[in-house]
């Protein structure tokens, strides 16, 4: 898979905006076309100017490559990773097994437990979509769990070492800048982003800019030679509803907008990162604000959550502040589980992240009009009207949840024929009254 590449292992620069700036349509360019049902010359300007990007480290053979941009259908991203309390490879493949049977775009391996390259190693092998990390968290373990021992070298390693691992996009914390440390004092719940915090405590022991900007030069150069998509992380963003699209989250906005500029000088693919908690009226203008500051990178944003009291639930709170997110022009979705703010997710938990987003991202799809977007909806409605269970559960997002739910009552399967469910019964379905009405209509016409 990805063959072509041999063709061009000796060239500098290996990534997808260098070469579509060249007037050179990629196979993956041709692949993401035929999967997008667009023209090979538009995903190739698309790229080139930067509003769509194909995340596709060139060691990642084994990967299918896929588009995260406006022009192209809304992706969802699932989280995975081992942490200090729970680490084991073979937990981690059943995350990506279960990633790819529900049809996750990317996935992010999280760890911060266990042996880091171990799993990483497995998860890239074993995953056909693209792989995301934060090196910050290897940075730190690589560090003895002490932030005070990080250098620029230290980091650029990590770096490297995970781009040569083939990792497709790494999100990197080089937004937050010194001079906006003073506004977060103001803040209800401070920063709330992992990175974002230990990026604030080693600029405070050391009273230095941040590394990840200083380095930036650097980054960019490991990122051009592997064609590592740069996800510019936003260390500031809101971890409640008081804290949305307040100065601090906007600043960093605004110089994530510089460092994109920077990054297509060097023919590196950028991506920028979106708030968490925000209400749902001030959605749509999150998603205008990225655009205008950001030159009309792609935004990948996490839910956002439009309530702060959903813990057990949240993967519905912040699944509608996504829909609303995709609708306003989003372009991928950062999944969240039931766990979130609680706990660890296990295989399961993922399963119902990956559903809840799955069908934010589709329902954003039919409110942008997307080009067939809604044919399976439309093909799901006959499925119903006509009572074909089996077409029903082959066309879910979650087929196999909907037969369990429908065979907890009903499991025989001469039901699978049956003209109603348990929930109406087989005198009271409106669908089947309905058909019988038409047909006594049709019949008087005659």
């Amino acid at each position: 898979m990805r063959s072509w590449l041999d063709n061009h292992k000796d060239d500098k620069v290996r990534t997808q905006m260098f070469y579509a700036r060249q007037g050179i349509i990629t196979d993956d360019m041709k692949v993401v076309a035929e999967v997008e049902k667009l023209d090979p010359e538009f995903i190739r300007s698309e790229i080139a100017r930067g509003r769509l990007i194909i995340p596709a480290n060139v060691n990642h053979r084994n990967m299918k490559p896929m588009a995260i941009g406006i022009a192209s259908l809304c992706k969802i991203n699932a989280n995975i990773g081992s942490s200090a309390l729970a680490s084991d490879i073979q937990g981690e493949l059943d995350k990506v097994d279960m990633c790819l049977k529900y049809k996750a775009d990317t996935i992010m391996d999280l760890s911060t437990g266990g042996d880091l390259d171990a799993i990483r190693e497995a998860v890239i092998a074993h995953s056909t979509v693209p792989i995301g990390t934060v090196p910050m968290y290897q940075i730190i373990a690589d560090c003895g769990d002490d932030i005070k021992n990080l250098t620029i070298e230290s980091m650029l390693a990590t770096i490297e070492k995970q781009a040569r691992q083939g990792v497709s996009y790494i999100t990197i914390h080089a937004g937050f800048l010194l001079e906006t440390m003073p506004l977060i004092a103001k803040r209800k719940m401070g920063i709330v982003s992992r990175g974002g915090s230990l990026m604030a405590s080693w600029m405070m022991h050391y009273h230095k800019e941040n590394p990840f900007y200083e380095a930036y030069d650097d980054i960019l150069d490991i990122c051009r030679k592997y064609d590592v998509a740069l996800s510019l992380g936003d260390s500031l963003r809101p971890g409640c509803l008081a804290d949305a699209s307040d100065q601090a989250q906007l600043n960093e906005l605004k110089v994530l907008g510089e460092l994109t500029l920077k990054a297509w000088e060097k023919d590196v693919q950028v991506m920028i990162e979106g708030p968490g908690h925000v209400p749902l009226n001030e959605v749509e203008r999150n998603m205008k604000l990225e655009r205008e500051y950001c030159h009309e990178a792609p935004f990948y944003i996490l839910g956002p959550l439009v309530t702060d009291i959903g813990a057990g639930y949240d993967h519905i709170t912040s699944a509608i502040g996504a829909a609303v997110g995709g609708w306003h022009g989003c372009s991928m979705l950062c999944y969240v589980t039931p766990k979130e703010h609680l706990g660890l997710p296990n295989a399961d938990d993922v399963r119902v992240g990956i559903i809840a987003y799955k069908i934010a991202a589709h329902a954003a799809d039919i409110a942008r009009g997307r080009k067939g977007a809604r044919d399976i909806d439309d093909a799901m409605s006959d499925a119903r009207y006509n009572f074909d269970w089996n077409k029903q559960f082959e066309l879910a997002l979650d087929g196999d949840r909907a037969k369990e739910y429908h065979d907890e009552t009903l499991p025989q399967d001469v039901f699978k024929d049956a003209e109603f469910c348990s929930m109406c019964g087989p005198k009271f379905c409106s669908y089947k009254i309905t058909r019988e009405i038409i047909s006594v209509h049709k019949e008087l016409q005659n």
